[in-house]
């Protein structure tokens, strides 16, 4: 047998280098703990590219400098001036905070080029630093001026408003109608994601400690129109605070069906539900893990579709499907929604029960948006909604539920036909009564 030549050499050299250095699982399982910002797989966004590529602004290194977003680039920096104006405080304290976690904020990232991680001492900003300053500064004053309340009297071309002019592109009355929700689409895609950290520390050193996670989530919420009256907790990036802000209230204890396999359950669309007899009604709460059926009805949150949910739901999926322990409340949701929705007669159906609000235009349109939400991606067994899958075939393959459904959808559709058939009844009633008198007194 030949000796191995040099290129060969130097690989058994690299594997058995490889083995001596391989990470323990528990190490492993440590280093994929750390990380909550993803690259989507490309078999993922071929699909639909633009709902996963920022259009406006980027946030973080995966899309920083592109060409088409370098146009806000400029408004960043503007940003970052009026932020450490308004604190009263110089750049170093804030770039100090960043320094001590800087591997941490590297480590959140599950794809990072190796030249993001030049890092930076204490004191000096590599080019990571500088994009999570920057940008960290920059979604904080979105949110902050974004969430404020009352309406733009007219002003004086040099009168400003916290430091921004009135006509200023991005931070007025103007930008927040015809910019910001642009921004808002950008801001909850997976890609385009800041460590929750970054914003954390910026304005703990910003408020000298008197604020924290619950002020960054409350501006984040007002930002997405989202109310609640409790506290979430930490959250992993401004993606996971609105993903968590769709599941309160928590659910309830579900019954247990593991002995029923769900994933053979077919559920029919919403007509042909409606058709066995199902009724649908809006739930108490906009919460996605508010679903339910008993009795026959099938209780479902409202939910308003305009032009960012698809975006905002394939990036909520992805996020699911691609971060461990993240749970499967949405998927599971947009499962449900993609099987009992198959045209726009269902959408109308859902429409009129006060569960879709539609804000996009036809009924079509929102059919095939959740039509297409679910391709390339699978439901793990252990869905969140198999007690109401199963619970809702079940029901279907009960007879009596059947005919009696059919009977009211095909006679008892209009007042009338109720009303044709109970003067048939007393018709038929009567006529007995009057053939039974006859016989008895003649």
């Amino acid at each position: 047998m030949p000796p191995p030549g040099p290129n060969e050499t130097a690989w058994i050299v690299r594997v058995n280098e490889s083995v001596d250095l391989e990470c323990l699982p528990s190490e492993e399982q440590r280093n994929w703990a750390k990380r909550s910002i993803y690259k989507v797989r490309p078999c993922i966004a071929n699909l639909n590219r633009k709902a996963y590529q920022p259009q406006v602004v980027s946030f973080g290194p995966y899309h920083h400098g592109k060409e088409h977003l370098r146009p806000m680039e400029k408004h960043k920096d503007r940003a970052l001036c009026r932020f450490l104006k308004r604190s009263g405080k110089h750049l170093e304290p804030f770039l100090d905070s960043l320094s001590e976690v800087v591997q941490v904020l590297e480590e959140s990232y599950d794809v990072l080029d190796p030249k993001w991680k030049l890092g930076g001492s204490k004191g000096v900003a590599g080019h990571f630093l500088e994009v999570m300053i920057t940008d960290g500064c920059f979604m904080l004053e979105i949110l902050r001026t974004a969430t404020q309340e009352g309406t733009q009297v007219k002003q004086e071309v040099t009168q400003e408003k916290d430091g921004y002019a009135f006509n200023d592109p991005i931070f007025s009355e103007h930008g927040k109608l015809h910019v910001m929700p642009y921004i808002k689409r950008d801001m909850l895609m997976l890609e385009n994601q800041l460590p929750m950290l970054v914003l954390e520390r910026l304005v703990v050193v910003e408020s000298e400690g008197k604020k924290g996670h619950a002020f960054i989530n409350s501006l984040i919420l007002n930002f997405c129109s989202v109310t609640l009256s409790e506290d979430i907790g930490k959250c992993l990036h401004v993606l996971d605070v609105y993903r968590k802000s769709l599941l309160l209230p928590e659910k309830k204890p579900k019954e247990d069906n593991s002995n029923k396999d769900s994933s053979k359950e077919i559920i029919r669309s919403a007509t042909e539900l409606h058709e066995h007899g199902i009724r649908f009604k809006k739930s108490c709460s906009s919460s996605h893990t508010d679903i339910s059926f008993a009795k026959g009805v099938l209780k479902l949150p409202e939910i308003t579709v305009n032009d960012i949910t698809e975006s905002v739901y394939l990036n909520l999926i992805v996020f699911e499907h691609s971060h461990v322990g993240a749970g499967n409340e949405v998927t599971s949701y947009i499962f449900l929604m993609d099987k009992i929705i198959n045209d726009e007669k269902d959408v109308a159906l859902l429409h009129v029960q006060g569960i879709i609000q539609n804000a996009i235009g036809s009924d079509k349109a929102v059919a095939e948006m959740f039509n297409s939400l679910c391709k390339e991606l699978t439901l793990r067994p252990e869905s969140s909604l198999d007690a109401v899958h199963v619970e809702v075939s079940e029901y279907c393959k009960k007879t009596w539920y059947t005919w009696m459904a059919t009977l009211y959808h095909t006679y008892f559709k209009s007042p009338w036909s109720i009303i044709s058939f109970i003067a048939a009844i007393l018709l038929f009633a009567l006529a007995i009564i009057e053939t039974t008198y006859t016989i008895i007194y003649h």
